[in-house]
């Protein structure tokens, strides 16, 4: 089974729900292609007021689905191809949503899911949620555009420490962070939620929106005026760079053992 994106238009709500059984709804890469296709539907959807998105089974997301690896990764234009269009058309297509995303973060936000969330407007998370992107013991970078995104949400000391020292946070610490919009007991979080969202589906649909486009914009500008800290080779002015660059490392023996040691549940050699 490779996990579904569930979405239910429930009024001028939409409903988007991540499920994998049995891997704490780990992101397949079918559900990057699936999430893509469900916010281009809400974006055409003028009646909508709201998103929100959660994880099924009392986890968000626990990252990418990694026993499907070894049919891509190893190869440099397949795993350019897997983050360049399948993974960050999914998370373009929320990042180009212009109704306010509210998540709701339960159990393993970790790898793909602090990517979605990074993509929220509107992020509470249970108090035993736990949030990091320890990809650097699978033997891989996290891809330029995802790092610059999930930096720029979490904040540069917690991204480094997520992706140079694999440490992973709880929900007080990304509350600090201001990743977090807030922070409730297990019990109470639905329910605040949905406060949340009763109270943005009773607000202007215009002013909404239009405070939306307007926190994407000073996005693109703050981004052009700070370039995001991620690891990238030095170009002289008007050349072009090789897509393939920043997958250089796809047959690397260090990334084929984090892959294989993963899934042999091992400790990997680097």
């Amino acid at each position: 089974m490779t996990g579904h994106i569930r979405y239910h238009r429930d009024g001028a709500l939409g409903r988007v729900t991540l499920e994998h059984p049995g891997k704490f709804n780990a992101i397949s890469r079918s559900m990057w292609r699936e999430l893509r296709a469900v916010f281009v539907a809400i974006a055409h959807d003028t009646a909508l007021r709201c998103v929100w998105v959660q994880g099924a089974d009392g986890h968000f997301c626990a990252g990418g689905d990694i026993a499907q690896y070894p049919d891509f990764r190893f190869d440099p234009q397949a795993l350019h191809d897997f983050h360049e269009i399948d993974v960050w058309g999914g998370l373009q297509a929320m990042l180009d949503c212009d109704l306010p995303i509210l998540a709701q973060i339960e159990g393993n936000c970790m790898g793909a899911g602090l990517e979605i969330a990074s993509c929220c407007d509107l992020r509470y998370a249970a108090s035993t949620a736990r949030f990091g992107a320890p990809i650097a013991r699978l033997g891989f970078p996290m891809a330029p555009r995802e790092a610059a995104l999930v930096a720029a949400a979490v904040g540069h000391t917690t991204a480094r420490a997520m992706l140079l020292a694999a440490q992973v946070f709880d929900a007080q610490h990304m509350a600090h962070s201001n990743f977090l919009t807030g922070v409730l007991a297990h019990d109470d979080l639905q329910a605040h939620c949905q406060s949340v969202v009763d109270t943005v589906l009773g607000l202007s649909p215009m002013a909404t929106r239009a405070h939306k486009n307007g926190f994407r914009a000073l996005n693109r500008l703050e981004a052009q005026v700070k370039p995001a800290c991620v690891a990238t080779e030095l170009i002289a002015p008007g050349a072009v760079q090789d897509p393939l660059i920043p997958y250089a490392y796809a047959d690397h023996a260090e990334h084929r053992e984090g892959i294989t040691a993963f899934l042999a549940k091992r400790k990997p050699q680097f």
